[in-house]
């Protein structure tokens, strides 16, 4: 009985991720995705049009572009694949081929990035309304930077994470730590913690057991701030307990973390870390800024703090390098990835701002 309802489950949410129905030939010939080298944004896709700007800093070689991720329509095919490199210097031309043989001729450039780069949607004004008729933020689905773990908890009609309005056309996100019931509860997945990250939901991944094995973390970034500020509110729900139901003897806390990487040639190094971990009460929002340290933690650093299957760049480089990733998280219940956590622990952010040398 229970691998049919795990079964239904995956079918269900599967089935609601699918964008491009089509009886017969496909003739959709999209670029849905594509990252290249030194990238330093999402790049920006309008399929209207078939044009893809991207972001790239000063000083890189744009004759040695490199595609590194490449998604496109079902059944087409491209005349560019990963690994292959691309001449940013002018206009680049990718040919996409459509199940039904039919050609979309795209168009890529680039253009120099800031040296004081923001993420996309920082001030989380923007939400989007998907199929299912829930919010996400972002402008839209094709060209947000942020998730949330809605996509896994919708089919069980809930929803952690979802817009707070400030007024005045000012917007938060506002994540709580919700009760799933009895019955996913027996599958070992009794709570649904609130959550926010920079990242791709991959449905191809999902898996009812682990929340976060159909998440891609990160976007592509390379400042090099000082902090990031956050205007925030946490309150941690009365009973914290285990996947179990075990009540645990140390309280719920919220976690708001950003992790600079460098991802080159399939390897990813940590160059910096930013973390907030609290238990405390905090009733109204408030601005915290989170310090940025580059380089390995020392010992004065807590463990959960360090990366688990990688490690951090060489000291040299820590000093001088640009990332080229952040993966940015929040989360009402610090433990929620193992299903650990206090029912109505609620945490409110806003304005994830990165702060830079003067």
């Amino acid at each position: 009985m229970k691998k049919i309802s795990i079964f239904l489950l995956l079918i269900i949410v599967i089935s609601s991720c699918v964008k491009e129905d089509y009886f017969g030939l496909s003739p959709y010939g999209n670029i849905k995705r594509i990252e290249v080298s030194n990238q330093a944004g999402n790049a920006t896709i309008d399929t209207e049009n078939l044009t893809i700007t991207v972001e790239i800093p000063a000083g890189v070689d744009l004759s040695e572009i490199t595609i590194e991720k490449l998604e496109l329509s079902s059944f087409a095919t491209s005349s560019k694949k990963v690994g292959d490199k691309i001449d940013l210097n002018g206009k680049q031309e990718i040919i996409i081929t459509a199940e039904d043989g039919s050609q979309h001729h795209w168009s890529t450039e680039s253009f120099i990035a800031s040296a004081t780069p923001q993420l996309s949607n920082w001030d989380l004004n923007l939400w989007y309304k998907t199929a299912s008729n829930y919010y996400e933020p972002g402008a839209d689905a094709a060209s947000t930077i942020w998730g949330t773990g809605n996509q896994g908890t919708q089919i069980l009609n809930k929803l952690a994470t979802i817009p707070e309005d400030l007024g005045e056309d000012n917007y938060a996100a506002h994540m709580e730590t919700l009760d799933n019931g009895a019955l996913a509860g027996t599958f070992g997945a009794p709570i649904s913690a609130g959550s926010l990250y920079t990242g791709v939901f991959n449905s191809d991944n999902l898996d009812p057991s682990d929340p976060e094995a159909a998440i891609e973390f990160g976007t592509p970034f390379t400042g090099r701030p000082k902090g990031i500020k956050v205007k925030y509110s946490y309150a941690p729900g009365p009973v914290n307990k285990d996947k179990k139901g075990n009540v645990l003897d140390y309280g719920d806390a919220c976690d708001i973390y950003a992790l600079f990487e460098i991802r080159l040639g399939g390897k990813t190094e940590r160059l910096a870390t930013a973390w907030f971990r609290s238990e405390a009460v905090q009733e109204n929002l408030s601005s915290l800024e989170i310090p940025v340290t580059y380089g390995e933690l020392d010992n004065s650093f807590p463990e959960y703090m360090r990366p688990v299957d990688h490690g951090f760049v060489s000291t040299d480089s820590a000093s001088f390098v640009l990332p080229t990733h952040i993966t940015f998280v929040a989360s009402s219940s610090f433990d929620g990835a193992s299903f650990a956590g206090a029912i109505g622990s609620i945490l409110i952010i806003d304005d994830v701002e990165m702060i830079y040398e003067e």
